[in-house]
């Protein structure tokens, strides 16, 4: 079966490529993937699978592959809205929506996974388990799509899940794997400062929000200084601090939003503690109230290591001439929702190199000029395949 499914997908890449570009010329953002969702419902028509639709809390679409023989199950998942952000590339494909673009690859993760699904599909009576092919909505904005899936209870019979990311840290045809805690979590704050307000001739007659603020986003960062380990990897940013008023006037308020960082779950419960504590002591030093809101948006993703340990195996032993460098890659700083998946069920998110060719510094996701190799395409689809394969001992 291994040496058939690939031949199988080495036969479409056109079509990965041409559905890659269908979806980067209309991307929709998340939360709005209407039409999106709707193409890979139409998608799947005809086909010998059960879809479901709506999943969780927007257009998350789960495609069950039964296999014809009894044995694990395991997800598959590829997450498919866009962002905000305005295209700036020369790609004749680029996006027809004005401000919203394929800026993180979920157009190539949509592509692979349809075609590669549709084999296994076709292939599925040699399949010795059910295979949950997870199309995902809303990862880039928080709450996301994954924690509304993990809850529907649509995935509580899989034993473990498999996902992949485009990221241009090599040329295509490189594989990067990671064990352990491998994507940061993040958490979202914002924090009004309630004083008096006066005139700046007499500040003994008011009460600086100002002053109490700037306090705070200098203190705020001892917290990663002087309340971490030296081994331990946090961030706090403080990215919005919303105080203007007239220059000869003391501001009765601020409100400032920051974004917090954190590689595990200990560091995520450090930070949080130490920030309501010092929003404590700001009200007590300055005389002023405050009111903060504090969302822990992602955990960190944490790749199962044995799980991990096998993905990097399977696919060292392919001996492929589309993946020409299986590696281990560093900890990566962003976030990611699919480790809502890996808190429930023991998971391995890896990772497909995409530099365009020709490039040495390539612009990195989430940039307006952010674009692939789109033979990284073809290599997602193998990788998969062979972890798919390796998994169920397909040869």
């Amino acid at each position: 079966m291994r040496n058939e499914l690939m031949e199988m997908l080495q036969s479409r890449t056109d079509e990965m490529i041409e559905i890659r570009r269908y979806l980067h010329e209309n991307p929709e953002l998340s939360f709005k993937e209407e039409k999106t969702a709707q193409y890979i419902i139409d998608f799947y028509k005809e086909k010998d699978v059960e879809v479901q639709s709506n999943v969780g809390n927007g257009y998350g679409i789960i495609v069950t592959i039964k296999g014809g023989k009894p044995g694990k199950n395991i997800g598959l998942r590829a997450d498919f809205d866009a962002l905000p952000i305005v295209e700036e590339t020369d790609e004749t494909f680029k996006s027809k929506n004005e401000g919203v673009m394929h800026a993180c690859g979920h157009d190539g993760h949509t592509a692979y996974l349809l075609v590669l699904a549709d084999c296994l599909i076709q292939l599925k009576a040699e399949i010795p388990g059910t295979i949950k092919i997870i199309h995902q909505h809303a990862e880039e904005v928080p709450p996301g799509g994954a924690k509304s899936i993990v809850e529907s209870g649509v995935i509580d019979d899989l034993d473990n899940i498999f996902g992949i990311h485009l990221l241009p840290m090599d040329s295509a045809g490189v594989v990067g794997y990671h064990a352990g805690y491998s994507f940061n979590g993040r958490a979202y704050l914002k924090l009004k400062i309630q004083g008096r307000g006066g005139h700046g001739s007499s500040p003994h007659l008011a009460n600086d929000a100002i002053v109490a603020g700037a306090h705070f986003v200098t203190a705020a960062q001892t917290i990663i200084s002087r309340r971490l380990s030296p081994f331990d990897i946090g961030v706090i940013t403080i990215g919005s601090f919303d105080g203007k008023g007239t220059f000869n006037i003391i501001k009765d308020s601020v409100e400032l939003e920051g974004d917090i960082r954190y590689m595990t779950v200990e560091t995520k419960e450090k930070i949080e503690k130490e920030v309501k504590r010092l929003v404590k002591g700001l009200e007590e030093e300055f005389g002023v109230t405050c009111d903060l809101t504090y969302t822990n948006d992602y955990p960190p993703l944490y790749n199962d290591p044995d799980l991990t340990g096998k993905v990097a195996e399977f696919l060292k032993n392919a001996k492929d001439k589309d993946i020409k460098e299986v590696m281990e890659f560093p900890a990566m700083p962003p976030s990611e929702d699919f480790a809502y998946y890996a808190e429930k069920i023991p998971s391995c998110f890896f990772y497909i190199a995409c530099t365009p060719k020709g490039v040495e510094k390539p612009y990195f996701n989430h940039n307006p000029k952010f674009d692939i190799d789109e033979d990284a395409l073809l290599v997602a689809a193998k990788a998969v395949g062979y972890v798919v394969c390796g998994y169920y001992e397909l040869d």
